[in-house]
């Protein structure tokens, strides 16, 4: 890319639409604004229409948010994110090496955004047809803030009926050869026509993949043990008092769950 890059501002707030104008105007060498938005489907048609090198996007905005219009595009440019979003989003952002700026934008944090972009345009962060780190990270950061369909209960098959397991109920799921099965906290466990890997994708945050045939759920681990080769005993408040044991390489979950 070739400075100064070409710009589009996207956000459905005049007054901070006016004053992150103002700002870039400033840095004349590093942005060239060729248009502006005041919503996603807006935002989505001169993104087209002039395939900016950078965007500044907010992201509550009408008919299309920011997360909507950005999976919609065949070509990603590079994306700063303007927002009020809490802690949670800004370490998403953080995470997945995308920039932010939090309301109202001020010029040094713009500083520090002008920075960053000169060296993911250097990089060549947004070219056309090529597979790199930054667009990766933001794809699975899209993926990441879409909401889950929020789940109360699995069905089981029980002789010939239906059971609904409440999800407070269930303790864990566990891979035996070609089956998985649901625990409850009662003792119980029933077989499921799902595949660990679909549960995962569809379970609430708090259900943790702690090996390639086990997930648990962290409300209802009484204590975690270490035990050898990077591995923990996990041991659930069930009536049997169950212990499930991770793998060595999800290691990082548990240890996730020490430090909170």
């Amino acid at each position: 890319m070739q400075f100064p890059l070409k710009t589009i501002l996207i956000d459905d707030e005049p007054l901070a639409l006016s004053r992150l104008r103002r700002l870039l105007e400033k840095h004349s060498e590093v942005f060239s604004i060729i248009s502006e938005a005041k919503n996603g489907a807006e935002g989505l048609i001169e993104i087209n229409k002039h395939c900016p090198d950078v965007i500044f996007l907010d992201i509550e905005m009408p008919l299309l948010n920011g997360f909507e219009m950005l999976s919609k595009l065949t070509r990603m440019p590079l994306v700063v994110f303007s927002t009020a979003y809490d802690q949670y989003a800004i370490r998403a952002f953080e995470e997945n090496s995308v920039d932010y700026l939090l309301k109202p934008v001020e010029n040094d944090r713009l500083l520090k955004t002008i920075e960053k972009i000169r060296n993911l345009a250097n990089a060549g962060a947004s070219s056309v047809g090529t597979v790199n780190p930054y667009s990766e990270n933001l794809l699975r950061l899209l993926e990441e803030m879409k909401p889950k369909k929020e789940i109360f209960s699995l069905s089981v098959k029980s002789g010939d009926k239906i059971l609904l397991i409440p999800m407070t109920d269930i303790t864990h799921f566990e891979a035996e050869e070609k089956y998985v099965f649901l625990n409850t906290l009662d003792g119980q466990k029933y077989l499921l026509n799902y595949t660990l890997t679909s549960l995962e994708e569809k379970l609430p945050k708090h259900y943790l993949r702690i090996s390639r045939g086990g997930i648990v759920n962290s409300h209802h681990i009484k204590e975690i043990q270490k035990h050898f080769n990077g591995k923990y005993v996990i041991v659930l408040r069930d009536r049997k008092a169950s212990q499930v044991t991770s793998g060595s390489t999800y290691a990082d979950t548990i240890r996730h769950l020490l430090d909170n």
